[in-house]
């Protein structure tokens, strides 16, 4: 069932869903049902994936954009957390190096704060010797005045030295995506904007998932020998379903981000600074824009209207102007903003900076087995162990091929090295730049796309109107809808594209061409072209909420 293109599109999805018995159905579309997905797809099962969302649509697309080896998971003694994320960031940047680029991050050090010099010294060679870090990319102590010449902006006098270390930037929705696109190119079935509903049982055990279409409201049921819920903030939800839902449960926290132009806070690199309440925070410069996060708060709200209040704009720019005194970063400034859930464990006494990142696997009396908690760094790991367990439990009188996710590039990863992707952004402006295109649109295509962005430049060539811009949407807006799953103006703008959160002023400008757009290839009624031209409206003014 290799799906590839227009196969990959809801009418040729729909109808193998409920047509086919699966040995695995996975529900959760985000970055470890991804995972799951392409690992059990690879090894041989019959693999299906629902999501109620869009793909990546919770934490898999607000998360701070980092795959990092889990420097603050020293603190809590993780040693085997952070080997194993280290380790996997450098596999998951040899997979698509041009979505998960090299990023030195800055660390000044405060006196009577933190750890202190020799400690967070101490603890940087630790996290170089735990992750496999290269040499040229292991940790470098600086003086006060090394660490002020590296970033002027800090405040001179709390600073007593710094540090330099290595992480690495992604954008964790696209690389969802792409892993959504490899899984299916290895004959997973899976479809978005469609929820489980409830559980049907063959001798006690699960046998099959009913679903319901949230675009068509069909409802019909998936045949499955196993069933995994990788839900994330909603795993106890299915839990329930499931009637399961016993033990251990999330502790779901909320954190938060916002988006300054780049000029309003022009850090000359990622920089993770700590402010006195003892928490840390990253700011990140990315083209156009820096961004600057995370909060660490216990979340009780609806899951589904997670946003960024005025309060925690607030307290983040009271960070960025007490380590930036300079700047003078006001609301005002705020040009976006996200907030996103994490699904961790929840442990009695801790709070929500305490608790532990690390992922577990629950499994009911029913054979449904839940996975949560876990890191961006560490999906490929958690879905080797979750694709282990299934073969244990119902698959053991066969034989499949091991784990080899570590050896599966992602599309549009023809790179050897991170030269190759500068290479490939000179040959594709010097090529498309007689268009009107700028470098950093070429730029920008290539971080997201990889070479896929030649095919979509192609495109833009191809059907040129003269509105540069416009012109590029189309084309872009083309290969999302085509071989992306994109099914809304929504899923492009946060999910494909990311405009929403870094490029919102663009956003504004091509709102209703970017529905039109949809309007026309889907052939939606006026009622269907207002309702998502009003979802955009709304979600364009949802992350300005905090200057309200």
């Amino acid at each position: 069932m290799m799906q590839t293109g227009n196969e990959m599109m809801r009418p040729q999805t729909l109808p193998s869903l409920r047509s086919h018995s699966f040995d695995l159905l996975v529900i959760g579309g985000g970055i470890t049902g991804a995972g799951i997905a392409l690992d059990a797809a690879s090894r041989g099962l019959a693999v299906a994936l629902i999501e109620k969302e869009d793909f990546a649509y919770g934490t898999s697309s607000r998360s701070t954009k980092l795959i990092h080896g889990g420097l603050r998971y020293l603190k809590q003694l993780e040693f085997a957390l952070v080997k194993e994320v280290g380790s996997e960031r450098a596999i998951v940047h040899r997979l698509a190096p041009h979505l998960v680029v090299p990023e030195k991050m800055l660390l000044p050090l405060y006196e009577k704060r933190g750890l202190g010099y020799w400690l967070t010294s101490l603890g940087l060679k630790v996290y170089d010797w735990l992750a496999g870090v290269k040499a040229e990319d292991q940790r470098k102590m600086l003086t006060k005045q090394q660490t002020l010449a590296q970033e002027p902006l800090l405040k001179n006098l709390d600073v007593k030295g710094g540090a330099l270390y290595a992480e690495y930037r992604t954008d964790d929705a696209r690389l969802t995506i792409e892993i959504i696109k490899l899984a299916a190119s290895k004959g997973a079935v899976l479809a978005n904007y469609v929820e489980a509903t409830g559980f049907a049982y063959r001798e006690g055990q699960v046998a099959s998932v009913w679903v319901r279409d949230r675009l068509t409201h069909d409802s019909f049921s998936i045949n499955a020998t196993a069933v995994v819920n990788a839900a994330g903030p909603w795993v106890d939800e299915v839990r329930e379903l499931n009637q399961s839902r016993q033990g251990k449960t999330l502790h779901l926290t909320k954190g938060v981000h916002i988006v300054l132009p780049y000029h309003r806070l022009p850090v000359r690199q990622a920089i993770y600074f700590d402010v006195p309440d003892g928490r840390m925070i990253f700011a990140i410069p990315r083209g156009r824009i820096t961004y600057v996060g995370t909060t660490d708060t216990d979340y009780h709200q609806p899951k589904d209207q997670v946003h960024t209040s005025r309060e925690d704009a607030w307290y983040l720019i009271h960070a960025i102007n007490e380590t930036f005194p300079t700047a003078h970063v006001t609301l005002a400034d705020v040009e976006s903003s996200w907030a996103g859930l994490r699904p961790l464990i929840h442990e009695e006494g801790k709070s929500a900076s305490e608790l532990s990142r690390k992922d577990e696997i629950f499994e009911s009396n029913t054979g449904l087995i839940s996975i949560a908690g876990g890191k961006l760094t560490g999906y490929r790991k958690m879905a080797e162990r979750v694709v282990d367990r299934v073969i244990e439990r119902h698959f053991a009188d066969k034989t499949y091929r091991p784990c080899h996710t570590d050896q599966l590039l992602l599309a549009g990863s023809v790179f050897g090295h991170l030269s190759d992707v500068r290479a490939l952004e000179s040959q594709l402006a010097t090529r498309f730049g007689q268009y009107g295109l700028s470098g950093s649109d070429i730029t920008n295509l290539v971080h997201l796309y990889g070479a896929q962005a030649t095919r979509i430049l192609e495109a833009f060539e191809r059907h040129r109107t003269g509105v540069a811009e416009q012109d590029l949407l189309a084309a872009e807006m083309t290969h999302a809808i085509d071989h992306e799953f994109a099914i809304s103006p929504l899923d492009f703008l946060i999910r494909r594209s990311g405009m929403l959160y870094f490029h919102r002023p663009r956003a504004v400008n091509q709102a209703t061409f970017i529905v039109d757009f949809f309007a026309t290839r889907f052939a939606w009624t006026d009622e269907e072209r207002q309702r998502n031209h009003d979802q955009v409206t709304f979600a364009l003014a949802e992350v300005i909420q905090c200057k309200a």
